[in-house]
């Protein structure tokens, strides 16, 4: 009986896609609480107390830092793209029929590569930031005028109208189908990068305050995570933006005020 379930749960695309996308973000999800390959090296500085050292960035910690990005960003975008994957799966379903699988596949590849391209621009930003000295070892931001113009900066491009425009595209699935959409492979491919491209535009300031909670903060990641996720899929989402943008402002101006 087990059996017959699970052979009919596999035969069902959308319920394949739904597993699928679940299993990567949760090993993606699973290998940042683990510290993301990346092992922070401590001082005794006696009596216990343990300092952070910094990071001695080399050619194989450069790439620990763009593979943490890279898991990083599957963690906190795939689950907010899922409501267009199933809807590509089913239009793949109808078009190409036993193909979708591999389509939807090629969509998400796609997508996902839009964010790992991402984050290479991230970790040279991390080692860049690093090199002025303006990263403590936790990697957080530890000049607090930096910090509160970057939350300024940030609270700001949540009004502007390229946020909007990339916003309301990520919240429009049934709109990317029916403009957006190609069924052959390479065009399920591009098909996800254009949609990575308008969500990286809808996104890509909001990643910038892991550099002022600590970039491997999961208390930071997760917040992240969901506010990506509530503007994108839920009915208020666009308000909750805006608001989050008023209040990331006021937050920068009063750190502001408070560092002079």
């Amino acid at each position: 009986m087990a059996g017959k379930l699970f052979v009919r749960a596999l035969s069902n695309d959308r319920a394949v896609v739904i597993v699928s996308l679940f299993v990567v973000a949760a090993l993606a999800w699973g290998y940042l609480l683990l510290g993301g390959g990346l092992r922070m090296e401590a001082m005794d500085m006696g009596g216990g107390q343990m300092m952070p050292m910094a990071a001695n960035w080399s050619l194989g910690y450069g790439a620990l830092v763009f593979i943490m990005w890279s898991v990083m960003m599957v963690a906190m975008m795939l689950p907010s793209a899922a409501p267009i994957t199933l809807l590509i799966a089913t239009v793949a379903g109808r078009q190409s029929g036993a193909n979708s699988r591999g389509l939807t596949a090629l969509f998400v590849a796609g997508y996902l590569a839009v964010w790992v391209g991402f984050s290479t621009v991230a970790t040279a930003l991390q080692w860049a930031l690093d090199q002025a000295r303006l990263l403590s070892p936790t990697m957080a931001v530890n000049n607090k005028s930096f910090a509160a113009g970057m939350l300024i900066a940030v609270g700001l491009y949540q009004w502007t109208p390229w946020k909007t425009a990339c916003l309301r595209h990520c919240r429009s699935p049934l709109d990317f189908i029916l403009f957006h959409w190609r069924s052959s492979a390479s065009g399920a491919f591009l098909s996800g990068a254009e949609h990575g491209l308008y969500c990286l535009g809808c996104c890509w300031m909001l990643m910038a305050l892991l550099f002022v909670g600590g970039v491997m903060s999961i208390f930071w990641i997760g917040a992240l995570a969901l506010l990506v996720l509530v503007e994108k899929t839920m009915p208020w989402g666009e308000w909750v933006s805006r608001l989050v943008g008023v209040a990331l402002t006021l937050w920068g101006i009063g750190s502001l005020v408070e560092a002079f």
